[in-house]
């Protein structure tokens, strides 16, 4: 999954594609290095980041997704959390939701089980705005879990089929380093007890600098090691920035394991 962020502030590459034009144009670059999904979002979920009106963020990703629409029929994803900004993605061509809340805004699940659409539900401690001021459990990975067993039973109650839910432990969302790293050690655990398959998104995330001390542009070859033992732990999908360099470290590894 290729990441298209139209967004003056994300933590990786705020700004860069802010234009539309610029974003079709990475978008389209993605593709060619081998991404399946594109996923567009049109407000920074970076720690700190402010609330994007629902207005503004309709700006800035419908015409990025009715200009990558028109050009390509690879899977595109809607990043984001409001019911009204999915329902426009959706109407113009989207397949897929790619929700930080969960499906948790009301009316979210209904829209999503209406149009038979896959949607990754991910989980998150507290706001974006105030996330990781001091996170804190008991115990990461059952809590974890025992929020998706209980958003996904919602789903499903709202008509969802279970086959469309994809879940996201939401590294970085709410937890500090040791979190982090014991929801990657247990995704084995999380798909078993679960039974849906699993997104991950851990490309340039500061836990990298936490554990080594790098910045976002130095944080590569660790997002690699981290996406390679992720799929190899049975995750479906992989959230990146670098597609080329993550499908290539994949890809080799599977050619490998499967020789």
């Amino acid at each position: 999954m290729g990441i298209i962020n139209t967004t003056p502030d994300s933590f990786s590459d705020g700004g860069e594609f802010f234009s539309h034009s610029h974003a079709v144009a990475h978008g389209l670059r993605l593709i060619d290095e081998g991404a399946d999904i594109l996923d567009v979002g049109g407000e920074s979920t970076r720690p700190g980041a402010a609330h994007v009106s629902l207005q503004e963020e309709l700006d800035r990703v419908m015409p990025v997704i009715e200009q990558l629409r028109a050009a390509t029929d690879i899977a595109l994803s809607i990043d984001t959390y409001k019911p009204e900004v999915m329902q426009a993605a959706l109407a113009a061509g989207v397949d897929m939701v790619n929700d930080i809340k969960g499906l948790q805004v009301s009316g979210a699940s209904k829209i999503v089980a209406e149009q038979g659409v896959p949607v990754c539900l991910m989980h998150m401690q507290g706001k974006p705005d105030s996330m990781q001021l001091k996170p804190s459990y008991k115990n990461v990975v059952d809590e974890v879990i025992q929020f998706f067993e209980a958003r996904v039973e919602a789903c499903l109650t709202s008509g969802i089929a279970k086959h469309n839910i994809i879940l996201d432990p939401g590294i970085g969302f709410g937890k500090e380093l040791k979190h982090n790293l014991l929801l990657l050690k247990a995704l084995p655990e999380i798909k078993q007890r679960t039974a849906c398959e699993l997104l991950i998104g851990i490309s340039r995330k500061s836990l990298i600098d936490k554990l080594f001390g790098r910045t976002v542009s130095e944080r590569l070859p660790a997002s690699l090691g981290m996406a390679v033992q992720a799929v190899l732990n049975g995750v479906k999908i992989v959230r990146a920035h670098d597609v080329r360099a993550t499908f290539d470290a994949i890809r080799s590894v599977e050619a490998v394991r499967d020789a």
